[in-house]
């Protein structure tokens, strides 16, 4: 799992050309893997939008997201530090509280079974409580 904090990013075109198309599909009752995660910037207070997937886990009161650039991803890290953020997910708006940083293995044991094949491969996931 080497590589340097550069190849643990996104390449920014990526960023630039999927963001507007994930931001119009997330958070839509009829697109139940994609939520948008309202957070906040740890050290800029600035308030962020961030299309996520959502994995379908084994239990109905935790979300788990898989973070396939790795745990210092930026929203994940601002996540923690606030302790939380707001969802919309499903057409709702959800209270996610409660966030841990686990491994691919962990992760994978939390995931509904069709999906723990890919999600161990991330090197980390985010899981939250839903309140």
């Amino acid at each position: 799992m080497g590589g340097s904090a550069r190849s643990r990013r996104p390449p920014r075109w990526v960023l630039r050309a999927t963001g507007p198309l994930a931001l119009a599909f997330a958070g839509r009752r009829w697109f139940p893997l994609w939520a948008i995660m309202h957070h906040r910037g740890r050290s800029s207070g600035t308030e962020y939008d961030t299309p996520v997937a959502i994995v379908p886990t084994v239990a109905s009161d935790l979300i788990l997201i898989g973070l396939p650039w790795g745990p210092k991803t930026e929203w994940a890290r601002n996540v923690r530090a606030a302790g939380g953020a707001i969802l919309t997910w499903q057409g709702r708006i959800h209270v996610a509280t409660e966030p841990r940083i686990v491994d691919g293995v962990e992760a994978a044991a939390l995931a509904r079974p069709g999906f723990r094949g890919v999600v161990r491969r991330f090197p980390s996931a985010l899981v939250l409580k839903r309140r």
